[in-house]
């Protein structure tokens, strides 16, 4: 008889960043093991009018398998999935991922917020939301919604990114977030594996 594993804690893992945020990301993904059951979808502001590279980019360095993310997509454990330039990355019913070309948010398609508001809805405690470096208040609200509803907040120390302006935003709406260096993240995110919680 196949011996079924509990469901992790933390359904999903839900990433944020702009400006000098790609190192910080690597850091993360890199760290992420082949045996992660959580999802993770990640929004990073993108330039509108060029195809995105990211899969192409972080692929060789992450153990999981990455993917642009597709309208009506069932959300797959263990995947990444990145929002496509020009469009709202939202969790739907199901789950499911969804697009939208709504207008901007903080001058942003893809919009953290919209993200991160929409996961809030679906997971509610089974949530990690993590904001990365970037220049403006993208993300903020969206994590203090998050953490409202029981997930787990992160952010970037700051002192760490190369661009704070968006941590710091997240951490006045949300001052009691666990505040890490990317490398602290990742640590922190291979203990909530190993302890059976992702």
């Amino acid at each position: 008889m196949v011996r079924q594993l509990p469901k992790p804690h933390y359904q999903t893992i839900v990433i944020g960043g702009s400006a000098g945020s790609i190192d910080a990301l690597a850091v993360l993904l890199s760290a992420l093991p082949a045996s992660l059951r959580a999802s993770v979808l990640v929004v990073l502001h993108l330039p509108r009018n060029r195809p995105s590279l990211l899969c192409h980019i972080f692929q060789k360095r992450c153990a999981l398998p990455l993917r642009e993310a597709q309208d009506k997509e069932p959300i797959a454990p263990g995947t990444v999935y990145f929002a496509p330039p020009d469009y709202h990355l939202l969790v739907d019913a199901g789950p499911t991922l969804a697009l939208s070309v709504d207008p901007p948010v903080h001058y942003s398609r893809p919009c953290i917020d919209v993200l991160f508001e929409s996961a809030a809805d679906a997971y509610g405690a089974q949530l990690i939301g993590i904001v990365l470096s970037g220049a403006n208040q993208d993300g903020a609200s969206g994590l203090a919604a998050m953490h409202a509803g029981g997930g787990l907040s992160i952010v970037q120390d700051p002192a760490s990114a190369p661009v704070s302006t968006m941590p710091k935003a997240a951490l006045q709406r949300t001052a009691d977030s666990q505040v890490l260096s990317p490398q602290g993240i990742a640590a922190l995110l291979v203990s909530l594996h190993a302890q059976g919680s992702l």
